[in-house]
């Protein structure tokens, strides 16, 4: 017998209900702001990945599902979705539109980790990139865009802010970093990366670099005026909209595209693996990439984990839907038209397909979570009539024949 891979899974259909609404939500919300939907390949050239997320980071150094095709290209399963967004948003020369360019996505992302609870190799991701602006107001538009998914599907997160400032803020910090972690005992990992890009550090799992880190110097200390100031009015606009944030001079993601701010959604109901999703800006990112120099900033909010926590939007949608048809021979024949001509009006309905019994199709009725029975036998047909069953209340009416789809299509949860 054959399974999935390690680290995948199959969403049967309940479940892969759950993400369609998922989905949908973050679709809707996103069309709200003004974003529009952007597809990009599963697989890109791996140089984009390994220039655009950085050679020093996780995903780049262990964790990219990478192969040569047949031309011995360099391919890699997509691992993250802002590259792939920003190397279209270059192809097709949407810099030359109007700005901000605003695009999200929804879709599946790929990296070599350990499985855990809400943590897959092939993961879920929905994102959005806010391209061309470069004031505190996207970051604060983009993070509030976040905030209110999260809202909406009554999940409570706690937003951790922080400031890693320009490449020229950070060349000061870089040296005073190094400093500091040069006498300490680091592991292998983080001893290579040290002198390369020395704030990879702060993004380690391991234990003994994290006590190491305590008393680490902090990136604040060292941010420019202009930097500084960005994120003061950052922090103003997230007050002005009610949003509670907390700081913290650590937060670096890891990605080594950001500059100036960075933040997390984070959860106290998942243990250690607290982080619902994230994002930041990245305003060097499209230049690095063959584009102009372009402003933007993003974020990709984690769709397993949120479906782990089971909110409260998802199990208010688990109500029933739909209609049975329960009819047997003579009548089916009839039956089965008039549902045909039901599903056209946008009903959800559905009939035996095994020439069950009455009984048994009632059961079958319930099994698929129908709200409604539509009862037509041969004797109903005759005397032109049909019984519509409330399989919530057990309540039920007689209809005659020539108003069942007017009726039926008015009905709550019948589509």
């Amino acid at each position: 017998m054959y399974r999935a891979p390690r680290g995948t899974r199959d969403f049967l259909p309940e479940q892969a209900e759950r993400f369609r609404r998922l989905e949908d939500l973050a679709a809707l919300l996103a069309q709200q702001y003004g974003y529009g939907e952007i597809r990009t390949p599963i697989f890109e050239l791996s140089e984009l990945f390994q220039r655009g997320v950085g050679e020093d980071t996780d995903i780049v150094e262990k964790e990219m599902y990478s192969f040569s095709d047949r031309g011995q290209r360099s391919l890699t399963l997509r691992p993250e979705g802002t590259a792939g967004a920003v190397r279209a948003f270059v192809q097709h020369k949407l810099y030359n539109e109007a700005m901000p360019g605003k695009y999200f996505y929804f879709g599946p992302m790929f990296r070599y980790e350990k499985p855990q609870a809400g943590r897959y190799r092939q993961l879920w991701q929905f994102g959005v990139e806010l391209l061309g602006a470069e004031g505190p107001r996207a970051d604060v538009e983009v993070i509030a865009l976040g905030w209110q998914y999260y809202q909406e599907l009554g999940i409570k997160t706690r937003l951790v802010l922080n400031s890693i400032g320009c490449p020229h803020c950070r060349q000061e910090y870089r040296k005073a970093l190094i400093a500091y972690l040069e006498e300490r005992e680091l592991c292998q990992l983080c001893s290579d990366r040290l002198h390369r890009n020395p704030m990879r550090v702060l993004d380690c799992k391991n234990s003994q670099c994290q006590e190491e880190l305590e008393e680490a110097p902090l990136i604040d200390q060292y941010l420019c005026g202009e930097c500084r100031e960005h994120f003061q009015r950052v922090q103003e606009g997230l007050d002005q909209l009610g949003i509670p944030y907390d700081l913290d001079g650590r937060l670096v993601r890891g990605l080594d595209y950001y500059t100036r701010t960075t933040f997390e959604y984070k959860t106290d109901e998942l243990g250690s693996q607290d982080a619902l999703g994230g994002g930041g800006r990245y305003d060097g990112l499209v230049e690095l990439l063959g584009g102009p120099a372009t402003p933007a900033v993003g974020l990709a909010l984690g769709i397993d984990r949120i479906e782990l926590m089971n909110p409260p939007a998802l199990q208010a949608q688990e109500q029933r839907r739909g209609i049975w048809l329960v009819t047997m021979d003579p009548a089916a024949g009839q039956a089965i038209a008039l549902a045909q001509e039901l599903r056209q009006g946008g009903a959800r309905i559905q009939y035996d397909l095994m020439e069950r019994k009455f009984r048994a199709q009632f059961k079958q009725a319930d099994r698929n979570n129908c709200r409604w029975a539509l009862v037509i036998g041969p004797d109903d047909l005759e005397q032109g009539k049909a019984v519509l069953r409330d399989l919530v209340t057990g309540e039920q009416q007689e209809l005659s024949l020539d108003i069942v789809t007017e009726t039926v299509l008015n009905l709550e949860g019948a589509k």
